[in-house]
């Protein structure tokens, strides 16, 4: 089974791809069966396309990247529709999509499943949520056996962006006071886990059409994460940071009245800083989504514990 991997010189697609895979990069990366060629070209997606069973798509722009709706929708969605239609032609058997939990409305407090009613708030999210439409409406019509896999942030080796590598960036330069015990929860998942995910669905008959979150089952607080984060960095060779954690916080009110003088101090400079009102609400907020569903239906669960996973990625 030869599987053409999009965006495989990204973080997750270049885990996936194995010997005698086809890679597709946007730019010449010198890989192994290496086709250059931008997600909106249909001439190069064609031939990329042809004489493979499974395409895995994780190319695309992310939430980070821009601000610019119209280009999110071009690469996100319009790019998609467009692979869809290079692996129907060529006979492609089963295409799966790595698409986010932005894709959803916002859960506030609570733990969500795939039918957690409302719409993404954010050009990134409804740019996701209309390429899963056309993900699962192709495999409807063709007969295609489709997945689309919602991933919450993910970590690893490798993985440099995000909120999470953010938090580890100021906990490592001491920029950063224990945070509070708010109760919140935030979703998380390890790069290999979501490797093993998307082999464990092109093998699964039951997940053609199904949509999953792939989360490791623990969210975690914030004060977790810092607590987790901190404990693996001191265990660098040499590391200054104090072990065990210290207990005294700064309380959520402190936090926020910090993250309004972040902005204050931005609106004055010019200049991002590390801290403003926007990292603050990630650091004191929820964002928990369930696997439950991948878990009952094809009986895939996570491996990675968060320990394991941060040694993984720090040391």
């Amino acid at each position: 089974m030869v599987m053409l991997v999009t965006g495989a010189s990204g973080f997750i697609g270049r885990r996936l791809a194995r010997p005698g895979d086809r890679r597709l990069a946007r730019c010449a990366r010198g890989l192994p069966d290496e086709v250059q060629a931008d997600i909106l070209d249909t001439v190069a997606l064609q031939r990329a396309c042809q004489g493979v069973s499974t395409v895995v798509h994780c190319a695309g722009m992310s939430d980070a990247d821009s601000v610019e709706s119209e280009r999110l929708w071009a690469v996100n969605t319009e790019g998609t529709r467009r692979l869809l239609r290079a692996a129907i032609n060529a006979g492609v058997e089963r295409f799966v999509f790595l698409s986010s939990v932005k894709a959803m409305a916002k859960p506030g407090p609570e733990c969500v499943d795939e039918d957690w009613p409302g719409e993404p708030t954010t050009a990134y999210g409804r740019s996701k949520r209309a390429a899963e439409a056309a993900v699962i409406e192709a495999g409807a019509r063709h007969g295609l056996h489709v997945t689309v896999l919602r991933l919450p942030p993910v970590y690893g080796r490798g993985g440099r962006g995000g909120n999470l590598a953010r938090l580890i960036h100021l906990i490592e330069r001491g920029w950063l006071p224990p945070l509070p015990e708010t109760g919140n929860r935030r979703s998380l998942i390890h790069v290999q886990d979501v490797v093993a995910a998307v082999h464990k669905v092109i093998g699964s008959p039951q997940a053609s059409g199904r949509i999953y979150i792939v989360a490791d089952p623990v969210a975690y607080s914030s004060r977790q994460l810092y607590e987790a984060i901190r404990t693996v960095l001191a265990e660098r060779p040499g590391s200054r940071l104090a072990r065990p954690v210290v207990s005294c916080t700064i309380p959520a009110a402190g936090w926020r009245l910090v993250g309004r003088l972040g902005d204050a101090l931005e609106a004055l400079s010019r200049r991002s800083l590390p801290v403003n009102s926007d990292v603050v609400s990630r650091l004191l907020e929820s964002a928990c989504y369930s696997p439950a569903r991948i878990q009952q239906e094809i009986g895939f669960r996570t491996q990675i514990d968060l320990m394991t996973g941060l040694r993984e990625m720090l040391l």
